[in-house]
């Protein structure tokens, strides 16, 4: 037998179809998102993808990345490799702004565009995008900038 490593791809619930959480508008989104960032909202810049079923119930939050007082790193291959493995069929991508800064940067416009075009390759709906701050929030699909 060659000297190969075996990958295992598996998924685990822990809630029941009819309990999951429902996500059908940005303020909703925000409510199940923020108690993830709690930890770090004006500290450190935290990004988390929201995973989602057809029916946009909550399958649940994969974090990518902590970063820094101003930065993190949003790795791509590292967000699609969550949301295949839950087998999403839509998402919300995430992250906070410690400074409170509800503006996405070019690099935020930027990313949601490289995430929106890979889930596209995969039939899977990119919602929105959302700034988080400890009093607020910004939707990038409420702004009309998820294409």
């Amino acid at each position: 037998m060659p000297n190969i490593s075996e990958v295992e791809i598996t998924y685990k619930t822990k809630v029941k179809a009819s309990e999951r959480e429902k996500v059908a508008t940005s303020q909703r989104a925000f409510d199940v998102l923020r108690p993830f960032f709690e930890d770090v909202i004006e500290y450190r810049e935290k990004f988390c993808v929201l995973l989602l079923n057809r029916q946009n119930q909550v399958l649940g939050v994969h974090t990518i990345s902590v970063g820094g007082t101003s930065s993190t790193v949003a790795d791509s291959k590292i967000i699609f490799q969550g949301i295949l493995l839950a087998n999403a069929s839509a998402i919300i991508l995430a992250h906070n702004h410690p400074s409170g800064c509800l503006r996405p940067s070019d690099n935020d416009k930027s990313l949601t565009k490289k995430i929106v075009d890979g889930c596209k390759l995969f039939d899977i709906s990119c919602l929105d995008h959302l700034i988080i701050t400890d009093e607020s929030f910004y939707s990038f699909a409420d702004q009309g900038l998820m294409q």
